[in-house]
């Protein structure tokens, strides 16, 4: 078990679990994967905001790659925080070859909102638009909802 660091805090952030590999299809290259698990509550937001830049900056990816997974993870994360009731969170970053996979997973229950949507009041609303936002930036989106919590994975192309 090693530690997620973060240079703007000066010290560990997030535990991280060990790197898994898997192989590109078309080259056969080790794809990158980052796992950090951090308590769900609302300063992991942006912990995990400044970890995807950090890791986008360290993997020289383009600025785009790196705005998209800094919007994305910030979505999910507050929908985990303000949604689940979940105690923790576990953010996983994968870069294939012509994609970056980010997961984020938790082991709540959804809460539904207190009224239904109305799209007109919604619209200006300052909540309720992150899904919208995470499909902005990506080319996929899927939310898998069991027992044991939620995942939500969200594409981005390179």
């Amino acid at each position: 078990m090693t530690k997620v660091m973060c240079p703007s805090h000066g010290g560990a952030i997030a535990s991280e679990q060990e790197p898994r590999r898997s192989e590109c299809p078309q080259t056969g290259a080790a794809c990158v994967l980052t796992v950090a698990t951090l308590p769900a509550c609302p300063r992991a937001v942006s912990r995990l905001r400044r970890l995807m830049t950090a890791v986008a900056l360290s993997h020289r990816l383009p600025a785009p790659a790196e705005e998209a997974l800094a919007v994305i993870v910030s979505e999910l994360a507050t929908n985990v925080v303000l949604h689940s009731g979940s105690p923790d969170l576990t953010v996983t970053l994968e870069a294939g070859c012509h994609s970056l996979t980010l997961e984020v997973r938790d082991q709540g229950r959804w809460r539904d909102r207190s009224a239904p949507r109305r799209e007109a009041t919604d619209m200006n609303a300052e909540f309720g638009r992150g899904l919208a936002l995470v499909d902005a930036y990506a080319v996929h989106r899927s939310v898998r909802c069991d027992a044991g919590g939620t995942l939500v994975r969200a594409v981005v192309a390179l």
